[in-house]
């Protein structure tokens, strides 16, 4: 009775509660801020803790969250692993990263929000280095473009993110530059307590592509023992934000691969701006976490833009996994094309919430949006919720979504074909999924990928001789 009378006096709220921790680290680092940082993003910084302290933690009252719950976040207690000591030996954490490594033009590694490696890379009119770096060296040039389109306005991960961030990656490509080999962004989590608590991490990354330029960029995201990681271990949280500049007449091959720990939450933003004639296509694979939400967000802002977002989640347990996506067509003359599938078993939940607005004005535009889920379980569920909003009267725009499980007469033609009952089911399933596998275009990426289907996969082997 008396605390509850104390909490009262105070005015302290759940709400409140549940942000104070956040807003104390962001004090204390207030009190030793970065030497080289420019006072635009010391002001940026101060933005974002002002509005997270004002928005909180989103609820389940709120529509773009209403199925996400992230009180488990909430409430939880997560401090910042701290950056190692300087000539600290790092051999053993570079061997524990090598699986993950492939050969790229340029690979930047993390491990637990910290540079641990980076291999320079040696073409012309290349950038790829720790954006903390490139802060204190290039600040003209990181702040001109850092925070400008990730809004935080209406999201508090994103403010959280803004706020707290202390590494990422900075890739820049001058105009014309033509990037053969991927760029590889490696964020590597080892999901030890820190002082007790589970760890978080705030990785940010700043792709600037240049005009006429081209380039390949892989972003992933593991824990060290993989997604096969039991629920009981592994809990950590990672909060990413990733902003991606597109100049004119540029293309960007993109792929986001996300293999946390079966115990982790995993919620990141995906930020576009294309400027005219710009190519993209970004791919997002979702195969680990407890709790994900990807949120893309892309602003086709010139005309003949051309944009392709592809996705696959393949999860079980009681996996839950968001992608929340908003396509805007500023201007007329362009092009977007949505595919997401989602494998789903056991007691696992997705959610898929995808919008595309056209503005006034931007007539001639061609958008087709697509969800596709696939039951394999009868306590799997699936919300799909594709969205239309349109303010222009010449326009091609489609919208649909599918829940189902595999068909029977489809099972039943393989099974009379000498193909056990589990061995037709996973075929089917792969058959599902390659439509989004074959579209990877990086090939470590897209074998690791198909290795993965392999093993989970009951049966898997029989899958990998047809196949």
């Amino acid at each position: 009775m008396a605390a509850t009378a104390t909490r009262a006096a105070l005015a302290v709220t759940p709400e409140v509660e549940e942000t104070a921790a956040w807003l104390a680290e962001f004090a204390q680092r207030a009190t030793r801020p970065p030497t080289s940082e420019p006072a635009a993003i010391a002001d940026l910084r101060e933005e974002a803790i002002e509005r997270f302290r004002e928005l909180g933690f989103p609820t389940t009252r709120q529509e773009a969250w209403r199925a996400t719950n992230v009180a488990a976040i909430a409430r939880g207690e997560f401090r910042s692993p701290a950056a190692p000591a300087r000539g600290e030996e790092r051999e053993d954490d570079l061997q524990a990263a090598q699986p993950w490594i492939f050969p790229a033009a340029a690979t930047l590694t993390f491990l637990d929000g910290h540079l641990i490696s980076a291999e320079q890379p040696l073409q012309a009119g290349l950038v790829a280095m720790s954006l903390a770096q490139a802060l204190a060296e290039r600040p003209d040039e990181v702040a001109a473009h850092l925070g400008r389109h990730a809004s935080f306005e209406n999201h508090s991960f994103v403010a959280l993110n803004t706020a707290l961030w202390q590494d990422g990656a900075y890739v820049r490509l001058a105009p014309g530059t033509v990037v053969r080999e991927p760029i590889h962004l490696l964020f590597l989590s080892t999901g030890k307590p820190v002082d007790g608590a589970a760890p978080v991490t705030f990785p940010r990354n700043l792709l600037v592509i240049g005009e006429s330029a081209q380039a390949t960029v892989v972003e992933t995201y593991a824990a060290l023992d993989g997604p096969e990681t039991p629920e009981t271990k592994g809990r950590y949280f990672t909060c990413a934000v990733t902003e991606l500049v597109a100049g004119p007449n540029s293309a960007v091959d993109h792929y986001k691969v996300q293999r946390e720990s079966l115990g982790a939450f995993h919620l990141a933003t995906f930020e576009v701006w294309q400027d005219r004639s710009s190519t993209l296509s970004s791919h997002s694979i979702a195969l680990g976490g407890a709790l994900v939400r990807n949120d893309v967000n892309a602003t086709l802002d010139g005309e003949g833009i051309d944009t392709h977002l592809n996705g696959l989640y393949v999860v079980g347990g009681t996996q839950f996994v968001d992608n929340h996506m908003r396509v805007e067509h500023a201007k007329p003359h362009c092009a977007s094309h949505e595919l997401y599938k989602g494998v789903l078993e056991g007691k696992a939940r997705a959610v898929f919430n995808g919008l595309i607005h056209v503005r006034h004005g931007a007539q001639k535009t061609d958008a087709k949006q697509s969800n596709r889920n696939l039951l394999l379980s009868p306590e799997a569920i699936a919300n799909s919720n594709p969205q239309l909003e349109i303010f222009a009267d010449d326009v091609r725009c489609t919208h649909g979504s599918t829940v189902g499980q595999l068909d029977e007469d489809a099972i039943f033609y393989l099974r009379s074909r000498g193909i056990g009952a589990e061995a037709a089911k996973s075929l089917l399933t792969y058959a599902f999924a390659s439509d989004i596998v074959e579209r990877v275009k990086v090939e470590p990426v897209r074998r690791d990928l198909e290795e993965f289907l392999f093993r989970r996969l009951p049966g898997g082997e029989t899958v990998r001789q047809a196949v």
